[in-house]
């Protein structure tokens, strides 16, 4: 398909009042999934660069779990998931923490870095970013968060650097938890105050029916999404990212969304286009709220 200079400057002009919107304003972004896959990395990088270039602070909380998945069936080990969460021994924890901080922080990093010195990477781990504590004995080595100190990141944003961040976390004895990066997202979206949240999944959204493509769930609240969770409509992996989005939006965060990642420019769409795509994620009215 091919633009003239005319659909090229309306596209420009449709994302101008997007842009001044948001610019100043903190957009956290969660990247994993398939949308990690070297295909559609430095496409991404490329559009955070570009959000950073208008005037958008974002910061990138990534997982990792298709890697880990890989890197322990290359070494011969089983991996098991309880309600979406992946089960972590001493073993799997060394796996997942080498991963994580060690290749795709990594990756990340340097795919954003080939448009300039602008990301910088950090680990839960670091300065006190996320401290966690293990309370599924089922789980293993998987944190709760407990709390997050945001100074490493307002310090890296003060600076027009891009936070890159990997989700392990320790408890306060130093012990190293791995973190479903999701809910890390939500967190932190709210702790910093972000204007959106935006979870890169490897569907087109939140769907009524899982089986049915056209059931794709255009705007939803939180309450409703706990609805869904309630009577089993969400399920898997899925759980998190509901409840992070759920999470973000009842702490300030004006709204989440759910986006299929491996789509080329996702996070221009939903950021500058009068469309959007996915799944928007509202915080309840007064009246929800209220029960009534």
């Amino acid at each position: 398909m091919s633009f003239s200079a005319q659909d090229t400057a309306a596209v420009l002009t449709q994302a101008l009042p997007y842009i001044q919107r948001f610019s100043g304003a903190t957009v956290v972004v969660k990247y994993g999934g398939s949308a990690m896959d070297s295909d559609h990395l430095a496409g991404f990088a490329a559009d955070i660069v570009l959000m950073h270039s208008v005037g958008i602070r974002p910061v990138v909380v990534h997982g990792g779990g298709p890697q880990i998945g890989e890197m322990m069936e290359r070494l011969g080990l089983e991996t098991r998931f309880v309600d979406g969460l992946r089960v972590t021994d001493a073993e799997t924890l060394d796996i997942a923490r080498m991963v994580l901080v060690g290749r795709v922080n990594r990756d990340i990093v340097s795919a954003v870095n080939v448009h300039g010195p602008l990301a910088v990477g950090v680990s839960g781990e670091d300065a006190g970013l996320i401290t966690a504590r293990a309370d599924n004995p089922e789980l293993g080595y998987v944190g709760t968060v407990d709390t997050v100190n945001t100074a490493i990141i307002d310090r890296l944003l003060d600076e027009r650097l891009i936070p890159v961040v990997s989700t392990i976390g320790a408890d306060p004895t130093g012990q190293a938890l791995n973190i479903n990066a999701d809910t890390v997202a939500g967190i932190l979206a709210g702790a910093l105050g972000a204007a959106k949240a935006v979870f890169l999944t490897d569907v087109e959204g939140l769907y009524a029916d899982p089986r049915d493509p056209s059931s794709l769930i255009s705007v939803a609240t939180a309450s409703s999404l706990e609805a869904m969770i309630a009577t089993g409509d969400l399920a898997g992996g899925m759980i998190p990212k509901a409840g992070a989005a759920i999470h973000a939006v009842r702490h300030g965060v004006a709204s989440a969304h759910m986006v299929n990642g491996t789509t080329p420019h996702v996070l221009l769409l939903e950021l500058f286009t009068d469309s959007g795509v996915g799944t928007m994620v509202q915080p309840d009215s007064p009246e929800q709220e209220a029960g009534l």
